[in-house]
């Protein structure tokens, strides 16, 4: 029950995280049930978008949490430069100034504001993905294969980005503002009662700006990537490798997407860790703050971890497909009515 006046946010970490749990189990249980009785899952059924978004969730959120001292580091240097003049420095005066659990500051809000952001991203990419291959048809897919993968990434990760933002907002407060609150109960009451539910909210169009292009850019650069290797580097057809061999490419792919991310979002991801932290600031305020150099700071720790990000998000969700059984279709080919219609013969 929510009394009046409450703080929407300051639901019990642990009921949140055994609720996660909870539906992480549920659904584990009613797909092996399946795979025992070899019931396959059908490609674009419901049942395939609740196990890919189930991916995302293992995908985004263990990752995001396993990063969190690097990124409690980033956050820092990007909002106090003068004290964290690098990445080494950063970790020396945290450690010095909180000891080793200081690194750990934000991983509930960190660890549920991205499951939650994994469920929708990578659930509604698969959802838009298909959805806008049947509304333009076969052929037309793959000759706009790219501003497909666009598309279906930039639309999931609007609605992604909303179920991130309060999370996210909690998350660089914590990490940020040191003596403002240690924990997500702390910290989500005591931000409602500074600014109400806009505290949550305020950072969600830089949240946009910073992971509409950063997901656009993950998905489309690893879907072609995953094309261009198998052309070109892997040795044989994908139907000849190993599901191992399989998820070795995956990786790579995920890596190399992760770089091109990093760069293309960090200037965003600047502004909203500099909003975050300071009550009643703006997005073009912060801007003008920063200057063309600052929204630069902490891009070496942000490519190191966001690369790293990337490869192990795109290797536990295609994990995730691979143990599930779900349709894994192979890098798109040319229709034959196109190669007709092109005049291209075998």
């Amino acid at each position: 029950m929510v009394l009046a006046g409450a703080c929407p946010f300051s639901v019990d970490v642990n009921l949140t995280a055994w609720c996660v749990c909870v539906l992480s189990v549920s659904i584990l249980y009613c797909v092996r049930s399946a795979l025992d009785s070899d019931v396959s899952c059908e490609f674009g059924s419901k049942k395939y978008y609740a196990l890919c978004g189930f991916g995302g969730i293992l995908s985004c959120g263990i990752t995001h949490t396993a990063v969190v001292p690097l990124d409690l580091v980033k956050c820092r240097l990007q909002v106090d430069p003068d004290k964290y003049k690098s990445i080494f420095k950063g970790f020396s005066i945290t450690i010095k100034e909180d000891g080793m659990r200081g690194l750990a500051k934000g991983w509930a809000p960190t660890f549920i504001g991205y499951s939650m952001q994994g469920l929708c991203k990578f659930g509604f990419y698969e959802v838009f993905k298909i959805t806008y291959s049947d509304m333009i048809g076969e052929e037309n897919t793959y000759l706009w294969r790219t501003s497909l993968y666009l598309a279906a990434s930039a639309s999931a990760e609007f609605f992604a980005d909303i179920a991130l933002a309060p999370m996210e907002a909690c998350k660089v407060r914590i990490q940020t503002q040191p003596g403002y609150a240690n924990t997500l109960r702390q910290c989500a009451p005591k931000m409602f009662a500074e600014e109400g539910v806009w505290a949550f909210y305020k950072g969600v169009v830089p949240l946009w700006m910073r992971q509409i292009p950063y997901t656009m850019m993950k998905f489309a650069c690893f879907e072609r990537t995953v094309e261009l290797l198998y052309k070109h580097v892997v040795p044989k057809p994908r139907a000849e490798c190993s599901k191992g061999e399989q998820l070795v490419v995956t990786f790579v792919a995920g890596y190399i997407a992760g770089v091109f991310c990093a760069i293309v979002s960090h200037p965003a991801d600047s502004v909203v860790s500099v909003l975050n932290k300071e009550s009643g600031s703006t997005a073009i305020g912060v801007l003008k703050k920063l200057g063309p150099k600052g929204v630069w700071k902490g891009l070496v720790a942000r490519i190191i971890m966001i690369g790293t990000l990337t490869a192990l998000q795109w290797f536990i969700y295609d994990s995730v497909k691979v143990y599930f059984c779900l349709p894994r279709p192979p890098p798109p080919e040319m229709p034959e009515s196109l190669k007709k219609k092109l005049g291209i013969t075998e």
